[in-house]
C-alpha cells in the first residue's frame, strides 16, 4: 500500500514538473531585451502571427530555449549517472573533470583545426572519456571509491585540463575572442541549426540512459547485490560512464562549459522522487531543462541589453549550493 502511494505521488510530481517545464519554456521565449506580449507570443506559436515578432521568436528565442532545454537535460542525466558510477552524490561532469576534458578537446579543434569543426562532438567525447578514466583511476583504492577521493581527483584533473585551456588561450590569443563566450557557457548567437544539431545526439543519449536504469539501480544497491544478480560491477560502471561522458561531451561541444547542473539537479530530483533511477532519470531530465532555461533567461533578461552567459549564472548559483551540501555532510 505504501509503495503504491509513493508511486502515485511520484507520478503527480512528474506531471507537475512537466507542466512547469512547458510554462517556463513559453515564458522564456517571451522574455529578453525585447519583451514579447503574451498574446502575440501565443498567437505566433499557434500559427496566427502578426509578423511583428517572427524573426525574434523563430530565429533567436525558440532555438536558444530549445538548446537550453536539451543541454540542461543532458547535463542533469550525466550527473545522475556519474553519481551512480562513483558512489558519490556530489559527482557531476564539471567537478569530476569530464567537462574540462571535453572542453580541451573541443577547444583544440576550434582554435587549431577549425576546418574540422564537424568533428567537435567526437573530439569532445574523446576528451571527456580520458578525463573520466583519469578521475576513476585516481579515486580507486583497495577499499573502493570514496566521495572525498572523487572530489580531490576531480580537482586535480580539472587543474590539469584547465592548464591546457590556459596554454591554448595564450598560444592562440588572436583566435580567442570567438571562443571566449564558448568557454563561459554562452547560448548567445546560437540558431536553429545548433538546436537541431543537439537533438539527435541527445535522443541517443536519453535512450541509452533509460536502458541503463536497471543497471544504475544495481550499483545503488551495492556490490554484493550486483554479484547476486549476475552483474559485473566493472562493466556496469564502464557502460554508465560512457553514457554520462557522451551526454556531457556533446553538450560541451555545442555551448561550452556549464557547471553545477549535474550536481544540483539530481540532488533536487532525489528530494522529490527518491533514489530509484526509474524515477530519478525522468525527473532529472525535466528539472535539468527547467534549471538551464531559467538560468539562460535570467542572464539575458536581468542585465539587458547585456547577455550574461548561462555558465556564469550557474556558477554564481551552483557554487553556494555545493558549499551548502558540504556543510550538510553530503561529502
Amino acid at each position: 500500500m505504501k509503495s503504491a502511494t509513493l508511486r502515485s505521488s511520484s507520478k503527480v510530481i512528474e506531471i507537475i514538473t512537466f507542466v512547469l517545464l512547458v510554462i517556463v519554456v513559453i515564458v522564456s521565449i517571451g522574455l529578453g531585451s525585447v519583451k514579447i506580449p503574451f498574446g502575440e507570443l501565443l498567437s505566433t506559436l499557434l500559427g496566427n502571427s502578426t509578423g511583428q515578432y517572427d524573426t525574434i521568436m523563430w530565429d533567436i528565442r525558440i532555438p536558444r530555449v530549445l538548446l537550453a532545454l536539451f543541454i540542461g537535460a543532458n547535463l542533469a542525466i550525466s550527473g545522475a549517472m556519474l553519481q551512480a558510477v562513483m558512489n558519490n552524490p556530489l559527482a557531476d561532469p564539471g567537478l569530476t573533470g569530464v567537462s574540462s576534458g571535453a572542453a580541451v578537446a573541443a577547444l583544440f579543434i576550434l582554435l587549431v583545426m577549425p576546418g574540422l569543426s564537424s568533428m567537435l562532438p567526437i573530439a569532445a567525447i574523446g576528451g571527456g572519456a580520458i578525463a573520466s578514466a583519469m578521475v576513476y583511476l585516481l579515486s580507486w583504492n583497495k577499499r573502493g571509491i570514496t566521495p572525498i577521493r572523487v572530489i580531490l581527483s576531480g580537482v586535480a584533473v580539472n587543474a590539469i585540463f584547465g592548464g591546457f585551456i590556459g596554454l591554448m588561450s595564450i598560444l592562440y590569443s588572436d583566435k580567442l575572442p570567438g571562443a571566449l563566450q564558448w568557454l563561459n557557457g554562452s547560448l548567445s548567437g546560437k540558431g536553429m541549426g545548433d538546436a537541431l544539431t543537439i537533438v539527435p545526439y541527445s535522443a541517443v543519449g536519453w535512450i541509452a540512459a533509460f536502458f541503463c536504469i536497471r543497471k544504475a539501480n544495481t550499483l545503488r544497491l551495492g556490490e554484493q547485490v550486483a554479484v547476486n544478480l549476475g552483474e559485473s560491477m566493472t562493466k556496469v560502471r564502464i557502460l554508465l560512464s560512457l553514457v554520462a561522458v557522451y551526454l556531457a561531451a556533446v553538450s560541451v561541444s555545442v555551448v561550452g562549459l556549464i557547471g553545477f547542473i549535474g550536481l544540483v539537479v539530481p540532488h533536487m530530483a532525489r528530494i522529490f522522487v527518491g533514489s530509484n533511477y526509474s524515477r530519478l532519470i525522468p525527473m532529472s531530465l525535466m528539472l535539468g531543462a527547467i534549471v538551464l532555461v531559467v538560468a539562460d533567461t535570467a542572464g539575458r533578461t536581468l542585465f539587458a541589453p547585456l547577455d550574461i552567459p548561462a555558465g556564469i549564472i550557474m556558477a554564481i548559483a551552483g557554487g553556494p549550493y555545493f558549499l551548502y551540501l558540504m556543510r550538510k555532510g553530503e561529502v
